[in-house]
């Protein structure tokens, strides 16, 4: 990203603390004057022409403004990035399952009719930006989650092993049976408390 771009975030804290990180500035996201409730109009609305991309991703505090905002930045800059952080259609909480980030992108590409380009999960783009930065042998790493089209689906594309936990997306009748997924874990487990277990 050129230093004299900013993103338009649709997200929050910790998308933000990333951003900040690397040194790429940003609005939207946590910013008060986007997180309300009432009507957007572009009468009203002055689009920073500093804007170069925009960055979905998971956002408990989703708003008609800030689908707005972004879905302009995109429509009227044919360079502007539409990016998404994962396609993580759901995500599970203890009380159940809520939408997860790649729904939360799902209005933008129905407006625009055009697909974002996938940064985190199940893109390898997120596993070079990680080997950019630390030195880990990937024989002795493993990929742990518990959803076979993101989590495991990206370990397996960076050649690393990976452990799928089924305290989460995927359940057991997942992975065999006549409609089992094309996705096969290295290791399975019923919960991470299991390794605790392999430990002792």
């Amino acid at each position: 990203m050129p230093k004299d771009k900013k993103v338009y975030v649709i997200g929050m804290a910790g998308l933000e603390e990333e951003l900040r990180e690397e040194g790429i500035s940003y609005i939207g996201g946590t910013d008060p004057e986007d997180n309300t409730l009432g009507s957007f109009s572009l009468a009203n609305w002055t689009p920073d022409p500093t804007v170069g991309a925009v960055l979905c991703g998971l956002d408990t505090s989703i708003n008609y403004t800030k689908l707005s905002k972004a879905f302009n930045y995109i429509l009227r800059n044919e360079d502007c990035a539409f990016l998404v952080t994962n396609e993580d259609s759901t995500y599970p909480t203890a009380e159940g399952l809520l939408p997860g980030a790649g729904s939360i992108s799902a209005p933008l590409r129905y407006a625009l009719g055009r697909d974002p380009v996938v940064i985190g999960k199940p893109k390898s783009t997120m596993l070079d930006c990680i080997r950019a930065k630390h030195a880990f042998d990937p024989e002795r790493t493993i990929m742990v989650g518990d959803r076979l089209n993101t989590d495991i689906e990206f370990g397996k594309a960076g050649g690393l092993a990976t452990l799928l936990v089924l305290t989460g997306i995927t359940k057991e009748s997942e992975l065999s049976g006549p409609n089992a997924s094309p996705t096969v874990p290295d290791y399975v487990t019923n919960s991470i408390g299991d390794l605790r277990t392999l430990s002792s």
